[in-house]
């Protein structure tokens, strides 16, 4: 399977380049997010390779008609689907399996001291997540302390 084809990007009018790919395992209820960098933004391309999950970016740009909105799609190793979440906005994703290999590329590569976080149940921003399944929401101790959209002092 081809996952990645500068050439088919560039014909859709997606001519990112693409510096760092990652990959990170998580089980059930694992909620990364929402992420974000100050500087250095990356745009990542996304996508599950074993499980399932909910992901969701949320626009950061100041002065952007779609800011403060998000949209979420469900990646499986099922349906294939990739997902891109341009530079300037946040992301998370939720894992709804036993288990989850989530990957993704990213356009820039990854600074710590820019990182930011938003929380992932802002009322604000009022993300549907599909928590009615779950047990419990797992979090970093990284995102049990993430802002509300409000909060943030930053211009994206």
């Amino acid at each position: 399977m081809e996952t990645y084809n500068y050439e088919d990007f560039k014909a859709a009018g997606l001519e990112m380049i693409f510096v760092q790919d990652n990959q990170s395992k998580s089980k059930k209820g694992v909620l990364r997010g929402l992420h974000f960098q100050t500087k250095h933004q990356q745009g990542k391309l996304v996508r599950v390779i074993k499980g399932e999950v909910f992901d969701v970016a949320v626009d950061l740009r100041k002065g952007s008609s779609t800011y403060g909105k998000w949209h979420g799609v469900l990646l499986s190793e099922e349906n294939k689907r990739q997902f891109y979440v341009p530079e300037g906005f946040a992301h998370g994703f939720l894992v709804t399996s036993e288990e989850a290999e989530f990957v993704y590329k990213c356009t820039d590569y990854y600074h710590p001291e820019f990182e930011g976080a938003i929380t992932w149940n802002d009322e604000e921003i009022a993300i549907e997540w599909p928590i009615a399944n779950l047990h419990e929401i797992l979090l970093s101790e990284k995102d049990k302390s993430a802002l509300m959209l409000r909060e943030l002092k930053i211009e994206l």
